[in-house]
């Protein structure tokens, strides 16, 4: 069907919320009733608060009221898709990593095969529009159980009008042998609002790796709203990779809950490479005992470009474990932030957890605001928290431009080096080996949309070659 959008005058808010009173029956035409109920509920709330803005103690470092003051147009229906090739439009090659592509276009879930898939060993993947109606129980049961909206009503406008995504059903006992890449892709002139929705239920003794891809194959401006809820039930593992490579006219706000039950252990990976204002909320749920999570990030920022990881882990049950490291490197005059918050309930003894920060900052008007925070009702644990903003090493720059090497590789292999921490704990080879050529050439200002990247490759003391030789360190 082809339904070309509009673009609108009205603020969004109002736009939105004019959509949800005029449009509601094209809304929840495919709804299951559960589902119905929530919208109702969340767009209540949003309707009570609105979007956030900067005068929020959550907001105050995140300039969202800038970007919300585009006039985005928003649409109800997917896109005439009879004349797109995603593979023609973008490809996502890395050599000896066999993943299942999941496509999703404009927020829609893109299949030419009815729209879900079943594995010999009952594996479900489909759209979250299909999953209602071929698998009632399963979305009714666990749909919005996880998800909040907390200091954040993008997740309930979300809630409210969202109308498609992905869904992803792992049966007990069974490990998913192929990684699942979710690719999701903007493709539309004019400036649009697109949301999308993802539910992943890992059953008990299953593993699920999955690698999230956002990325631009244009300029044009948009702001994407993902939320996912995902489940992980006992003695379960997952691992999450998530990969941002966005235009600098994007704005990305990316709301993850991950519920873990007994002995469950979960890595998640973020990878911000390009985005002009990107927010990852995370939040983990640890609600078994022994439950395991490890929350990883790496940001590379210039120019204007935001990045703001939100990290919320709540350890609810006794003998759990978790720990944060994010680091990040910024130019010009990007800016990060970076909220840790560790919560340990009365109940939850014997908990282990740590969270680290740190930044370097390559000049004076790059800005990093970090506030990590504890807050613990326990008293048998073991918490930590700390973080760092700095400048490249001096006396080790001294140190290997005095073995001859330049002052540009000098700096290369410093970030680089700062940078490794984060892409080795991807536990892939090769999506290993393929993030970290990506990180080598995001620092020589060489991937996609960078222009006058971290090392400045239009200066002459720009130099290409980047083969790390160990043997003069």
């Amino acid at each position: 069907m082809s339904h070309p959008v509009e673009q609108h005058t009205l603020p969004l808010d109002e736009l939105l919320m004019q959509q949800f009173r005029e449009q509601r029956h094209l809304i929840t035409a495919h709804d299951l009733p559960e589902v119905t109920a929530l919208r109702d509920k969340y767009f209540a709330d949003f309707k009570s608060r609105g979007f956030p803005h900067n005068e929020l103690e959550k907001w105050r470092f995140s300039r969202i009221t800038d970007l919300l003051e585009e006039n985005f147009a928003h649409s109800l229906e997917p896109d005439d898709v009879r004349n797109k090739n995603l593979s023609e439009m973008f490809r996502c090659e890395v050599h000896n990593f066999n993943t299942e592509i999941i496509s999703v276009l404009n927020g829609w879930y893109y299949d030419s095969n009815g729209g879900y898939h079943i594995s010999p060993e009952g594996v479900i993947v489909s759209s979250l529009r299909k999953a209602m109606q071929q698998f009632p129980e399963l979305v009714a049961k666990h749909y919005g159980t996880i998800a909040h909206s907390e200091h954040n009503t993008f997740v309930s406008i979300n809630t409210a009008l969202v109308q498609d995504g992905v869904f992803i059903y792992v049966p007990d006992n069974v490990e998913v042998p192929k990684t699942l890449q979710i690719l999701k892709l903007i493709d539309r002139a004019g400036t649009h609002f697109v949301q999308n929705r993802n539910l992943i239920i890992l059953g008990r003794n299953s593993h699920l790796s999955l690698m999230h891809c956002d990325d631009s194959i244009n300029h044009h401006t948009s702001l994407i709203n993902t939320v996912t809820e995902v489940l992980v039930q006992e003695n379960a593992r997952l691992e999450i990779y998530k990969l941002q490579n966005l235009n600098d006219n994007s704005g990305l706000v990316n709301s993850t809950f991950i519920r873990q039950l007994a002995d469950s252990n979960v890595k998640t990976v973020a990878l911000t490479f390009n985005g002009g204002y990107i927010r990852n909320n995370v939040q983990t749920f640890l609600d078994g005992r022994g439950a395991h999570a490890d929350l990883m990030g790496l940001y590379l920022m210039d120019k204007q470009q935001h990045v703001d990881n939100q990290i919320r882990v709540m350890h609810n049950q006794p003998h759990c474990t978790s720990n944060e490291l994010f680091k990040g490197i910024l130019d010009d005059e990007a800016t990060a932030v970076f909220n840790g918050y560790i919560y340990v309930a009365r109940d939850a003894q014997k908990t282990n957890a740590y969270q680290n920060n740190r930044n370097i900052l390559l000049k004076p008007t790059a800005v990093v605001d970090t506030m990590p925070f504890l807050e613990i009702y326990a008293d048998d644990v073991k918490c930590s928290h700390g973080a760092t903003i700095g400048q490249l090493d001096e006396d080790a720059m001294f140190y290997l431009r005095s073995r001859g090497i330049s002052k540009a590789n000098a700096r290369l292999l410093l970030m680089y080096a700062f940078a490794a921490d984060i892409v080795n704990e991807i536990e892939i080879e090769s999506l290993r080996i393929r993030i970290d050529d990506m990180v080598k050439k995001r620092l020589r200002g060489e991937l996609s949309v960078c222009e006058n990247c971290i090392l400045h490759c239009s200066t002459p003391e720009k130099e290409i070659h980047f083969d790390i030789d160990y043997s003069k360190i």
